[in-house]
């Protein structure tokens, strides 16, 4: 179901709806009215008739309610931040499951709902950001992955190492993993100006990565679970016109339980 679209079409309808009452059933009610008025039929009718004269429709009535409600949630939805929860693991250690999300729209460019074109410059991704994009190849699904890889660079990842224009990315262990998973290690990885925590397994050969390019207009991501993430590595580069927006806090946690608002925090 695409959310956009049906939001996109709600504030239509209930817009033209509004607005056709506004300009021509409204006046031609009023005239009827008048009309009755004045020939001194109105005390003839009856109570219900009498309400039914003067009381808008039913439509009209919610139209007129719920169309600045959807107008405000459109704008803000389309243009300012859109709420997201995390689905699954591969963002560990940064993001969990079940936690909510706060993703900035107008960081990369303001753009129009559902078309998605960008009709506003307002800035890039830049490395080490955490991005939301539509997956190229099924644009119905989201994905959030941390950008690596900017148009022009050169990408390769081999033996658990990253490698981000021919130099290796910086990286440091925190700690091993927790008893339940032991070969699990949690380092620090230092992506330009970006230290981020990732989860990596010395004993899971992972994916080996010739060196690419990224192309202009695209983008390369990865999860920072980097054993447990399908990301650039497996299916190629993120296009611009793709981009959803940029991530940048975790406002509540829920995984089945009662919700949590402790763990609101930065992304980093």
């Amino acid at each position: 179901m695409d959310f956009a679209l049906l939001l996109v079409v709600a504030v239509g309808v209930t817009g033209a709806v509004w607005l056709l009452d506004l300009v021509w059933w409204r006046p031609a009610r009023r005239q009827r009215l008048l009309a009755h008025t004045e020939a001194g039929t109105t005390e003839g009718l009856d109570p219900v008739a009498r309400e039914k004269a003067v009381k808008d429709p039913w439509p009209v009535d919610y139209a007129r309610s719920f169309f600045p409600v959807l107008l405000v949630v459109l704008v803000l939805r389309s243009f300012v931040v859109e709420p997201f929860q995390i689905p699954s693991g591969s963002m560990r250690p940064t993001l969990e499951v079940g936690d909510f999300i706060l993703v900035n729209k107008f960081a990369y460019g303001l753009r129009l709902p559902v078309a998605n074109h960008k009709v506003i410059e307002l800035g890039e991704p830049e490395r080490g950001d955490v991005m939301v994009f539509r997956f190229p190849s099924e644009p119905s699904v989201n994905f959030i992955k941390r950008v690596i890889g900017l148009p022009g660079d050169h990408i390769r990842y081999a033996d658990k190492q990253l490698y981000v224009n021919g130099e290796p990315v910086p990286k440091r262990l925190v700690e091993a993993g927790p008893p339940t998973q032991p070969d699990e290690l949690l380092l620090e990885e230092q992506l330009g100006d970006v230290a981020h925590a990732i989860y990596t397994n010395p004993r899971d050969p992972g994916p080996q990565m010739r060196e690419l390019v990224v192309p202009e207009g695209h983008y390369f991501t990865m999860g920072d679970n980097r054993d447990h993430s399908n990301d650039s590595r497996y299916w190629g580069f993120v296009p611009e016109e793709n981009i959803v927006g940029k991530a940048f806090a975790v406002w509540m946690h829920w995984d089945g339980g009662l919700p949590s608002f402790t763990s609101v925090r930065r992304i980093q």
